[in-house]
Parts: C-alpha cells; structure tokens; sequence
C-alpha cells in the first residue's frame, strides 16, 4: 500500500473514529462517574471490539449481514438493547459520587468496564457495515492481505483510541470544573443516559 492510500483511509478513519458514537460515549460516562483512570478500560474493550468486528467483516460474515435481513436485525435488536440497558444503568446512578457507584471489587468492576467497551463495540451493526464498506477500498479484491488487514485495522483502532482520549479528557475536566456539585452530576448522568436510550432507538432504524 502506497503512502498516499494509507493518509486518505488514515483521514477516514479519524472523521469515522472522532463522530461520536456509542463507544464514545460510553468512554465519557465512564469517565464522567468513574473517572479518566477506568475509562481506559472501556477503551481498551472497545479496541478488541474493533478488531472483532473488522475481523468479522473481513471474513465475509459483514456482507452475510447486508444480505440476510433476519441476521441483521438480530444484531440490532441485540445493540440497541444494550445501549438501551446502559442509559437505564445510567439514569439509575446518576448524581452519585463515583464511590458509590463501585460497588464490586475492583478486578471485577475494571473487567466489567472492559466488557461493556467490548460489547458496544461488536453489538454495533453500523460499525460492521461501516468495516464492510471502507475495507474493500483498501484491500486486494482477488485475496486477503494479512499485512494490509493487520495495518488498516491497527490505523483505524488508534484513531479510535485517540478519539477516546480526546473525549475522556474533556469529560474529566468537566467533571472536575462544572459537574462537581450533586445537581450537576445528576442532570450530566441522567442526559446521558437519555442519550444511550435514544442511540438505541436510533440504531433500530438503521437498514
């Protein structure tokens, strides 16, 4: 692959990576009520998630999906609801201080947090169909090019994990600056989780 094709996917990827999506906003309610330290993990999930799904595409199974209407909408009832599980979880905690909310040990809750990014990830039928769509652009039509596959999945993951990064940040610091007070948390927990239940409606729609 010439270097010329790598900067225009390179562009693709950061404009796919840096609309916010469901992965995203999962990294900044976790940041926002857990803090920036735990929301690597929901990244960190979000990440295999990306290999998962373009994996899956890469394979064939993404156009399986394009063309089996009974197997894609499996897929996005199963996404939409656990995005719609995740804004109830939200609405339930919101306004509470981020001691409370970690009930679990802390293994278990970091690894609970891993699952969840990884789960929004490969539950997301528009994340296969966007892999499903951009791939083939990008890579030989008569083979697989393990190189290639390995170099375009690695450039779309960390354009997603900077994206992540970037977002986290800004959900710390206006955690730290804006949200402090309990009234405050509880009107950020509670528009997210509105949030999370309106992706899940809106990812019903998607054909």
């Amino acid at each position: 692959m010439d270097f010329s094709t790598w900067l225009l996917f390179l562009s693709v990827s950061l404009a796919a990576a840096f609309s916010p999506g469901p992965g995203v906003l999962m990294a900044i309610s976790t940041a926002s009520s857990q803090g920036a330290h735990r929301a690597l993990y929901s990244s960190a999930g979000n990440a295999l998630g990306v290999f998962v799904v373009a994996a899956t595409a890469a394979t064939g199974l993404g156009l399986v999906l394009q063309a089996s209407a009974l197997a894609f909408g499996l897929l996005k009832a199963a996404g939409a609801a656990y995005l719609v599980y995740l804004g109830i979880k939200a609405w339930r905690n919101a306004g509470a201080p981020a001691d409370t909310q970690a009930t679990q040990p802390m293994a278990q809750s970091r690894f609970q947090t891993f699952r969840s990014g990884l789960l929004i990830a490969v539950s997301n039928p528009k994340a296969i169909l966007f892999f499903t769509a951009v791939f083939p652009q990008f890579m030989p039509h008569d083979h697989i090019d393990l190189h290639r596959f390995l170099l375009l999945t690695s450039t779309f993951t960390i354009c997603t994990l900077v994206s992540h990064f970037f977002y986290v940040s800004c959900a710390a610091w206006l955690t730290r600056n804006v949200a402090a007070s309990a009234s405050r948390r509880r009107l950020a927990g509670r528009s997210t989780a509105v949030v999370f239940i309106g992706m899940g409606g809106a990812l019903l729609a998607v054909r």
